[in-house]
């Protein structure tokens, strides 16, 4: 019993650990908790109140899902944005390579939940997010006499940051697989040089969003509903503009046009959700989502550079 209680007292004397995100590491030794030295913890652990690793053994919040979404959904908006630009009028299999392209987005997004943790299921464990500093833990690597620095980084946020840089592999790998013999077979409407572009673009902007997440995982983590919203703004006034579509009746002309504007119309949902984090009284609001257009729509004869640069004319 004494020999227990000195035990105890030399756990319960240990100094604390230095900095935001170094913990003492835990064993089961004989039904008791062993604490071993500070430092960083092991994959799939983060540190507690009392600076001890304990294991990720939550499930990620809806709003957690909502930005792992958000993610994945990058990479198939960009694959759909340059196969349309570069398929454009020249051929008809810009349907096929949108397909494709949801495949593979589709595919990883399974693979990526099944290859982690728990294996084999469609469900993750994760460490809840407190601040945004659990981001950015490498910023944080105490340095007790500033001479020397003890490294505590680790994935604070498990599995968040990493389970995109997993995703975006797949993505790159089936699209490398199926892709080009898909746009080989069909895309005999475009020229040899044109035929792979979209890929070659989908070469560019993998690299760009590994970065971004990298980078910016924390801030876009707080951030992404309101740039959604902003960027589904922004994009369908440019369509609207550059297509040249004025009143109802121009949207109606194309199927095309009105898949375009649906499309937003998901995505300005889709922001609306997760600024209200699903909260049921908040959902009126998406009743708000057809309103850009409707503006567009409604006040666009009046800002017709024509008409007025005609009553400036007359004015003059």
């Amino acid at each position: 019993m004494a020999d227990r209680g000195w035990g105890e007292m030399a756990v319960d004397i240990q100094p604390a650990c230095l900095g935001l995100y170094c913990g003492r590491t835990v064993e089961i030794i004989n039904g008791t908790e062993i604490h071993g030295n500070c430092g960083v913890c092991p994959r799939g652990q983060r540190t507690d109140d009392q600076k001890i690793c304990r294991q990720c053994e939550g499930s990620p919040e809806r709003y957690d899902w909502l930005y792992l979404g958000f993610m994945a959904m990058l990479p198939l908006i960009l694959h759909w944005f340059f196969i349309e630009w570069y398929s454009g009028k020249k051929s008809s299999s810009a349907v096929f390579q949108h397909a494709t392209a949801l495949i593979e987005c589709s595919v990883a997004a399974v693979v990526t939940l099944l290859v982690s943790s728990p294996l084999g299921s469609l469900q993750i464990r994760s460490c809840k997010v407190k601040m945004l500093s659990d981001w950015y833990t490498m910023l944080y690597n105490p340095s007790p006499d500033y001479v020397t620095t003890i490294h505590c980084t680790h994935e604070a946020v498990y599995p968040l940051y990493t389970i995109v840089f997993i995703y975006y592999a797949f993505c790159l790998v089936l699209m490398m697989l199926l892709r080009p013999l898909l746009v080989k077979k069909i895309a005999c409407g475009l020229g040899k040089s044109d035929r792979f572009k979209s890929i070659y673009a989908a070469l560019y902007f993998f690299p760009i969003l590994t970065v971004l997440q990298a980078v910016g995982g924390g801030l876009l983590y707080y951030a992404f509903p309101y740039i959604i919203l902003v960027l589904s703004l922004v994009t369908l006034a440019v369509y609207m503009s550059a297509s040249e579509v004025d009143t109802f009746k121009d949207l109606l002309v194309r199927k095309k046009r009105l898949i375009v504007l649906f499309s937003h119309w998901l995505l300005h949902a889709y922001g609306i959700v997760s600024i209200s984090k699903l909260n049921y009284q908040d959902l009126p609001l998406l009743a708000l989502v057809p309103a850009p257009a409707l503006f567009y729509l409604l006040t666009a004869k009046y800002t017709e550079p024509t008409r007025i640069l005609a009553e400036g004319a007359n004015g003059h």
